[in-house]
């Protein structure tokens, strides 16, 4: 058989000779569900009526080694789950969190199906799962499925943060169902396989705490050390030591975050992986005009999780995080605390250095200089009074390091001559960098994107997508977004902001 014919009935939803997947190995490994059984709850994936490959990350699935010509054929039936390959074990994990602050004591995997970790081409292990599988253990009153536009949100925006740099969760694949979901109105079903470095999240960590498990703490503490960071094994105290390195790649994670206006939207405990990548793309979106408080969940009413919030919020999640490894950190419970209290303090500072290296890349300064934070307060003022775009300000002021003549351009943003004082101080202090003006450019352009997904153009793909299964839109604007430092004539539209009416001021869950 060819392999366009295999693809052909992948696509088309036609069932495979089960022979054909009974000796598909993919290479999987099992550490998490190796583990003790309170971890996890063995699954059986729920069977749909006929999958259809939508999208399939080729690259991602290289990188994993696995041979794309061999895996995007059989795709449409293994990643949903219809038919498994023969070395997959589905697990269910099991995780409590805090929701907008208050402490649900389980949720867990309710739609979703760990099949297995696979060791990429750097030796990494990375888990592999299914999202939208069906009903498990943990899906409460859930159906345990999920509609097309979540699946293609998280798809979009995973891969343009992943071109931009910022630390995140993958995706493998979208496949359809041939099903409905029913949530407000009856939705075309979907599947998505994500791809990350694990599904550790600081809520998992507090289900057993909160139930007293000490057993499952330890367990899991040395597991995360042995799969995240054996280099603490070793140090005098592992579990502070571990504090400090996840709260190290939170500070990192959360400024780049804000360093592309990027909105996370709920950044429960149960959202916040150890790994440090971004995780569970519901209600977020890239700010338009800047405003520090700017909100897009339709869920975060109080403004939990706005812009500026969200170091904060990372801070007080990994606080929720170091409650749980106290007894770890020392037996005498003063002194763990006073212990872990200093880790949480060098989390902001942590942030803080590294917010303000990146915002001094955005303004083309390679060296530190007392006043750089006042510059930098000062032009986000500026913007938050003038309601200027946040991506294309930093876009035309790239422009005009290198080329005065363009400060018109970024002047009409701001309406006024408010940003003339600010240009005049930028300027004088370009002088005092060495760099040149080459250098400067090529610093600035690797850090201020040309394109994000801009809400308006994600809405329009979705809706197209999942109401007239016109997925041309969705793939026009990955492409575009998949290479966002890049100059792109051909999609000069992509770039601009949304017209007042295109605006989308709420992004929703999905659930």
């Amino acid at each position: 058989m060819t392999r366009a014919t295999w693809k052909n009935r992948a696509c088309t939803g036609t069932f495979f000779p089960s022979s054909a997947f009974l000796s598909m190995h993919l290479g999987f490994e099992h550490t998490y569900a190796a583990l003790s059984p309170r971890f996890h709850a063995r699954v059986r994936q729920t069977p749909v009526k006929a999958p259809r490959l939508v999208i399939f990350n080729a690259p991602l699935a290289e990188s994993l080694g696995l041979l794309a010509a061999d895996v995007e054929p059989r795709a449409a039936d293994v990643f949903s789950g219809n038919v498994l390959p023969e070395d997959a074990q589905p697990i269910a994990m099991a995780y409590a969190g805090h929701q907008f602050g208050s402490f649900v004591p389980q949720l867990g995997d309710g739609r979703a199906i760990l099949l297995g970790e696979k060791r990429d081409r750097q030796g990494v292990l990375r888990d592999v799962q299914l999202k939208g599988a069906g009903r498990t253990p943990f899906s409460r009153n859930g159906d345990g499925r999920a509609a097309i536009g979540p699946m293609l949100r998280e798809y979009l925006i995973s891969g343009a943060m992943h071109a931009l740099g910022v630390p995140t969760t993958r995706s493998l694949a979208v496949v359809t169902t041939g099903e409905q979901v029913f949530r407000e109105q009856p939705l075309p079903g979907a599947v998505l396989t994500r791809v990350a470095a694990s599904h550790i999240r600081v809520g998992t960590f507090e289900y057993f705490a909160r139930r007293g498990d000490q057993d499952a703490v330890r367990e899991l503490l040395d597991y995360v050390i042995a799969r995240h960071d054996p280099q603490v094994r070793d140090a005098q105290n592992p579990a502070l030591a571990l504090l400090d390195a996840v709260a190290l790649r939170q500070a990192q994670l959360i400024a780049e975050w804000m360093r592309v206006g990027f909105i996370h939207g709920v950044m429960n405990t149960d959202n916040m992986a150890l790994s440090g990548e971004t995780i569970d793309y519901g209600p977020c979106a890239f700010m338009d005009h800047y405003h520090s408080n700017t909100v897009f969940s339709s869920i975060d009413r109080g403004g939990r999780y706005a812009y500026a919030n969200q170091p904060a919020i990372a801070q007080w999640n990994l606080a929720r995080l170091a409650e749980t490894l106290l007894p770890f950190i020392d037996t005498d419970a003063e002194r763990a605390v006073e212990r872990a209290t200093h880790a949480l303090e060098d989390f902001m500072t942590h942030f803080d250095a590294r917010f303000l290296a990146v915002m001094r890349s955005k303004l083309g300064l390679s060296s530190a200089h007392d006043g750089d934070a006042e510059l930098i307060g000062q032009l986000l003022a500026a913007m938050q009074e003038s309601a200027a775009d946040f991506t294309l300000t930093f876009r035309r002021l790239t422009l005009a390091a290198t080329r005065p003549d363009q400060e018109a351009a970024l002047r009409e943003l701001f309406g006024s001559s408010a940003i003339d004082q600010w240009l005049n101080a930028w300027r004088r202090r370009l002088e005092s960098d060495s760099q040149s003006t080459n250098e400067r450019a090529e610093l600035m352009r690797r850090v201020n994107p040309v394109f994000i997904p801009r809400n308006h153009r994600v809405e329009a793909a979705l809706n197209a997508a999942s109401a007239h299964e016109d997925f041309q839109p969705f793939r026009r604007l990955l492409s575009v977004v998949q290479r966002p430092y890049d100059e792109q004539p051909d999609a000069i539209d992509y770039e601009q902001p949304p017209q007042a009416a295109e605006r989308v001021l709420q992004t929703f869950c999905g659930t």
